[in-house]
């Protein structure tokens, strides 16, 4: 009988005289196997893994349970082992890949430096063969350049380039068991895709085991062999993944399976009819950024997007897909002028039907100040946006003082509005962000954009770190709001089944550059550019007979010189974006 890798039995965790957060959890990972732990945000899956690791909160008790780990014809229980063994186990035997990359890396240090401290440490290798090696991590799990990624801080990284420096470090020294907690959350589909090839390639070559917490019920049919499906601390059902996945038993399971977002199978009906009245427009954009390059070498420099124009009509939402660093983030930045275009580039902003147009590029500082009222923005990572050291009614109340709106009384009261009006309790306003878990932490950010009642909403991946049912809360949410008082989305995303859900028209980015623009129910059943195809090919399915098909989205995905001739260039020297049919543009040679 073949021992299990890990054997986790009747696991408890709780903090203070509470009640147990995690409650008998048991389940067993055998070797070179894949096990889900699928739930919603706060269902206790990362709390769980963790534990493993022994990572816990200084707050957190163990109140019972064993976690025995077999490695090498050993067994020890990882609950009881000294932290010097700890301390060898931990990145070396069993590596976890954290979900919010920007806390777990130092922003001190170089990327290359933090990846190759674990060869470092646990392999005793020489600098030069640890930056080899770190360098060929890196360009197996996406990086374009990893010698640009070596010297750069995490910093300079877009969020989704941050994550995969994190899988890097997790996966560098090939562990006998990796935890990956919502591993591919911030990366766009095509490099999720290749990422989890990555992980199952490194599984046939090495035998490890995989613990994979995710939310995402495409993620799991495409790599699990077991599912362990979580809910307030409790397993609900646990099975192999064919027979969860294919005829769910549990009611939780059936709810989570139908709040999952999918590309409809049939195209919807068109969209209404184009208008003139444009809420905002980005009008030939380009934004070049200057890096250090460190030494003597001359400074690179880094072309972020390039004569991009976008136009977003009032009352709609214009999607913007594209790769982490492909420039959406950038292009959302400036439209709310905390980045100023090249010249010859500008952006146009008409707050009401019937006012002049402002040059976001070009405000005063009094019209600025009126603009911020009326456009705000939900970030990508909410343990950023949100300060540490406020409590939750301060940073909801701070942008109503500053704009000096309403009594204090009133300030609260729209406060505790806003939290009710994105499924949370006005009984949380006295907590600190710390106490939430990440997908709460999106909601109180999207609470706190909405609090000055704009009229443009810029949303730079704003369900990338929800659960598949708070996800579903946040896009009716976000619809109700958008139809109720005719706001307008800038909606930034790489999840196209949200986009096909929530947009009216959506652009493709990639390097920098528009490579698709149509209407939803044009672009994803008559797509034309490969990377598009691409984009489509990699968005997982809940279905374990539907697998993603690696080899159509490498090829799209891959240098924009290895495309067909039609698509085909280098750099930024891109063909036109050609209008092939109605309200349908490709950047193609014609």
């Amino acid at each position: 009988m073949v021992t299990p890798l890990l054997d986790v039995r009747d696991l408890s965790i709780g903090f203070g005289s509470a009640d147990a957060v995690v409650r008998d959890v048991s389940f067993q990972v055998m070797p070179g196997e894949t096990l889900a732990l699928v739930g919603e945000s706060g269902s206790g899956k990362t709390i769980t893994c963790r534990s493993v690791l022994r990572i816990l909160p200084q707050a957190a008790q163990i109140r019972s349970g064993v976690i025995n780990y077999s490695a090498g014809g050993k067994t020890c229980n990882l609950l009881t082992e000294s932290r010097r063994t700890m301390r060898s186990i931990r990145g070396n035997q069993i590596s976890m890949i954290f979900q919010e990359p920007m806390r777990s890396l130092s922003p001190l240090h170089r990327l290359g430096d933090q990846v190759g401290e674990v060869l470092r440490l646990h392999r005793d290798m020489r600098p030069g063969e640890a930056k080899k090696t770190v360098l060929d991590t890196f360009e197996r799990v996406g990086f374009p350049d990893p010698t640009r990624v070596w010297r750069s801080y995490p910093f300079e990284m877009s969020g989704g380039m941050r994550q995969r420096a994190m899988i890097a470090m997790a996966m560098v020294a090939k562990p006998e068991l990796l935890i990956a907690d919502e591993p591919t959350t911030a990366l766009d589909v095509t490099t999720q895709a290749q990422v989890l090839g990555l992980i199952k390639e490194l599984q046939l070559e090495t035998g490890m085991a995989v613990i994979l917490v995710t939310h995402d019920l495409g993620v799991v049919a495409n790599m699990a062999e077991t599912v362990v499906v979580m809910n307030k601390g409790r397993v609900m059902e646990r099975g192999p993944a064919l027979a969860v996945l294919g005829s769910p038993a549990h009611g939780y399971t059936k709810k989570l399976f139908a709040a999952a977002p999918m590309i409809p199978e049939v195209a919807a009906p068109a969209r209404a009819e184009t208008s003139d009245d444009l809420i905002l427009d980005l009008r030939n954009v380009s934004k070049t950024y200057t890096m250090r390059a460190g030494g003597w070498r001359k400074p690179v420099t880094i072309t972020a997007c390039h004569e991009v124009n976008l136009s977003l009509q009032r009352g709609k939402t214009l999607a913007v897909v594209g790769e982490s660093g492909s420039g959406k983030t950038t292009c959302a930045r400036i439209a709310l002028g905390a980045e100023l275009p090249d010249p010859g580039g500008e952006v146009l902003f008409r707050p009401t039907k019937d006012a002049d147009q402002v040059k976001i590029n070009a405000m005063s500082q009094q019209e600025r100040v009126h603009f911020q009222r009326q456009a705000q923005m939900v970030f990508q990572d909410p343990y950023s946006s949100l300060s540490p050291r406020m409590r939750v009614q301060q940073a909801l109340t701070e942008p109503m003082e500053i704009h000096q709106l309403g009594t204090r009384a009133e300030r609260r009261d729209k406060a505790a509005e806003m939290l009710r009006w994105v499924g949370l309790d006005a009984s949380m306003l006295s907590r600190y962000p710390h106490a939430f878990s990440g997908g709460q932490r999106q909601r109180l950010s999207i609470a706190r954009a909405l609090t000055l009642d704009p009229v443009l909403l810029v949303c730079d991946e704003p369900t990338s770190a929800l659960d598949v049912s708070v996800q579903e809360q946040i896009l009716c949410l976000l619809e109700d709001i958008r139809d109720r008082v005719g706001l307008s989305y800038l909606f930034i995303s790489h999840d196209l089944a949200v986009v096909a859900r929530i947009a009216d028209e959506v652009a493709v980015m990639r390097q920098g550059v528009i490579v698709e623009q149509a209407p939803p129910d044009t672009l994803f059943y008559n797509p034309r550019h490969p990377y598009t195809c691409a984009l489509i090919a990699a968005q997982p399915e809940p279905d374990v007979n539907r697998p993603i098909d690696l080899g159509l989205v490498s090829q799209g995905a891959g240098k924009p010189s290895s495309w067909p001739e039609a698509f085909r260039f280098e750099g930024v020297a891109a063909p036109a974006l050609t209008e092939l049919e109605p309200g349908h543009k490709v950047r193609c040679h014609v």
